[in-house]
């Protein structure tokens, strides 16, 4: 496995290590247990701090489980929407205040800067503490995750200027994240998830629904809880 790889899943672990809910340590956990277990397709919404509300796409890769209840999962998300007048208004005083324009007595505001739209490409890798109810039916989940952001900003306006590069950005983040699945017919999954990412340049809450096929087992699980 890569050492970056690896890197950011022991750091990820370390953060999660708690939401297992049992008393284990470093030992107890294996990378070589990792597999591809499914995959998973999901619709949900996002409400971005600096835009309006929209829609958000997704793929998720179940690589089954680092050592007990604690489940590696990559997942990638996508959304794109309008930037928020207030931002822009926050934008443009900001941009007031770059010597180029201060010096040449050029003042902008957000209707100069027209309609910007906002996208974020995310790549996280969460750790998830799993924990199966009672009926062995449901199975509810919490974890955190280590992931990076792509954000792109475009507009008639600002397309091809520097104001475009400003909006232009990679940031890594945070996500916190906890949800349920059940599994109403074999190795179909169906989940919802709430989730909260939190970068330097933009934060979000985000409702995710979805389901995933996974792929059979090679053997029995140990312990009931590496679903």
């Amino acid at each position: 496995m890569d050492r970056t790889l690896r890197s950011t899943l022991l750091t990820a672990l370390l953060l999660a290590l708690p939401l297992a809910g049992r008393a284990q340590t470093l030992a107890d956990y294996d990378y070589d247990q990792l597999s591809f277990r499914g995959i998973g397709l999901d619709w949900g919404l996002v409400w971005p701090n600096k835009a309006e509300a929209t829609d958000a796409w997704g793929l998720r890769i179940d690589l089954g489980f680092l050592g007990p209840a604690v489940r590696i999962v990559p997942s990638i998300t996508y959304w794109s929407s309008e930037m928020k007048r207030s931002e822009l208004g926050r934008l443009a005083e900001a941009l007031n205040e770059l010597p180029a324009l201060r010096d040449e007595g050029v003042e902008i505001d957000a209707d100069d800067l027209g309609t910007v739209d906002w996208s974020d490409l995310a790549f996280s890798i969460d750790v998830q503490g799993v924990f199966t109810l009672p009926g062995d039916v449901v199975i509810t989940y919490a974890g955190v995750g280590i992931g990076l952001h792509a954000l792109n900003g475009s507009g008639e306006s600002i397309n091809d200027t520097f104001v475009e590069d400003l909006l232009d950005t990679a940031a890594a983040g945070f996500a916190f994240m906890g949800g349920a699945e059940f599994e109403p017919i074999r190795y179909l999954r169906l989940y919802g998830e709430a989730r909260y990412a939190l970068t330097s340049d933009i934060r979000y809450p985000q409702l995710r629904f979805g389901g995933a096929f996974m792929f059979p087992r090679r053997a029995p699980a140990a312990g009931g809880g590496n679903r």
